[in-house]
């Protein structure tokens, strides 16, 4: 089958996204956007016309599900849907992915994702649909207005790139350099939201708290300042942020821990690794020891804040006595959250070409190590929250008649059983017991605010 098979003028699309919360914001606005020229979502179970894979480069076998995915898509009759690949891996590829997936029709890169209509015009003609281009101009101002959101949470990136070029990764190179949205594009975007429904917004970024800006008056603004102004929003009820560095935890974000209500009391910080011969190999400009001042300064600030990190192990040359240094620094942040992974080689990263690849067994063995404490540590924090009053912001509905599950503010899943509330409801409840990912609770007698 050839890429003029696939059908000319696409009625229905769906957009599968990998990877990041930021690949998940690119895929709502990428259905917008397709929703404006008309087309419609393909409901739950049927063939869409058009298939938007939007996709991950930072763990290999992510890349090697993209072309997996791409083969599935050839339906048992022999036709297929028109064929878009999106997001880093298309970034990274570029051409070579038609080249390797002769039934790809659109290769589109994060950054030219608003080209998308005009590129579904060329590929139905036969012509050419590859864009990677990283043009300077935003692809916000090209992007519609939100719409309403089908649950009351919603994701808005406020910057994107990455300027610190860790050695083991590919986004610099994916999603070019840190750019800031404006302030009153952000606000907008919020507005918009909370208007539709919204009452949680998360801002993204690779690097979130690098984010900086001037606002309405011509004042520079970190990303302090714009958390305190989106907290005016009366309807807004929460705001939380990820992924940040360390190095840009500024003074005024870490006060504003402790003295925004609205700002929930989770903070996603990744350290990587706990021992500096090997953060300075990753290119982390930070310490073990700066990064652990950090965490005492917001737990300062925030006492009952749960703190969320990444780590890899198993990077080129890491020792025991290296590796070990990060269940010290785990057992001593004592985690409620974790994200681990293996050491992963991205082609053209620095890292890839390093000395001292470690073994496979070597990693697995290690990984499995550290996961045991990081889900002690995990099951500890929620089992701490038992007995405890607190809101929650119920999102969607349960396995159950009548259950609802909801957002603690310190990120857990909370599950009730409550037939007479709803999704969008923010419910006080009380926290009856604990498993390892999730909590139970139950109404008390009235809705939060």
């Amino acid at each position: 089958m050839n890429r003029n098979d696939a059908k000319k003028t696409p009625a229905t699309f769906h957009v599968k996204s990998f990877g990041c919360q930021m690949n998940v914001y690119d895929g709502e606005r990428m259905a917008e956007m397709l929703g404006t020229r008309g087309m419609t979502a393909a409901a739950e179970g049927a063939g869409a016309d058009l298939v938007i894979l939007n996709t991950c480069h930072i763990r290999e076998k992510a890349v090697d599900k993209v072309y997996s995915d791409i083969g599935r898509l050839t339906r048992e009759d022999g036709t297929r849907p028109m064929i878009a690949v999106a997001g880093c891996v298309a970034q990274a590829e570029g051409s070579e992915i038609q080249r390797r997936a002769r039934n790809v029709d659109i290769v589109v890169g994060p950054q030219a994702y608003h080209h998308l209509p005009d590129l579904i015009d060329r590929a139905g003609r036969g012509e050419s649909a590859v864009d990677t281009d990283m043009p300077l101009a935003s692809k916000f101002g090209a992007l519609p207005a939100r719409t309403k959101q089908a649950r009351p949470t919603a994701f808005l990136t406020i910057m994107e790139g990455c300027d610190k070029f860790c050695t083991y990764c590919v986004v610099p190179y994916t999603r070019g350099a840190e750019i800031s949205r404006t302030w009153s594009a952000i606000l907008d975007e919020a507005r918009a939201l909370v208007d539709g429904g919204v009452r949680e917004i998360t801002l993204l970024g690779q690097n979130v708290n690098a984010w900086t800006g001037e606002d309405d008056k011509g004042r520079g603004q970190g990303m302090d300042g714009l958390v305190r102004e989106l907290a005016r929003i009366d309807a807004l009820k929460r705001i939380r942020y990820t992924t940040s560095h360390p190095n840009d935890m500024s003074d005024g974000l870490i006060a504003a821990h402790g003295d925004e209500p609205k700002l929930m009391p989770f903070l996603h910080l990744p350290v990587q690794s706990g021992n500096d011969r090997v953060l300075k190999a990753m290119n982390r400009s930070h310490s073990a020891d700066s990064y652990l001042r950090i965490i005492e300064r917001v737990r300062e600030a925030r006492p009952d804040i749960a703190l969320s990190g990444d780590f890899i192990v198993g990077f080129p040359g890491e020792t025991e006595a290296e590796f070990e240094d990060t269940l010290k620094i785990v057992e001593q942040v004592r985690y409620a959250q974790c994200y681990s992974f293996k050491y992963s080689p991205r082609p053209g990263t620095p890292a890839a070409d390093m000395d001292g690849q470690i073994p496979a067994e070597v990693m697995d063995e290690r990984l499995a190590r550290l996961q045991t404490v990081i889900n002690r540590h995990q099951a500890e924090f929620n089992a701490a929250t038992v007995g405890r009053r607190t809101d929650i912001l119920l999102e969607r509905k349960g396995r159950h008649p009548g259950q609802l599950i909801g957002k603690s503010p310190w990120l857990q899943s909370v599950v009730v059983t409550a037939p007479e509330l709803s999704i969008g409801d923010m419910v006080e409840v009380d926290i009856i017991s604990a498993g390892p990912n999730s909590l139970a609770g139950e109404p008390s007698r009235r809705k939060a605010a």
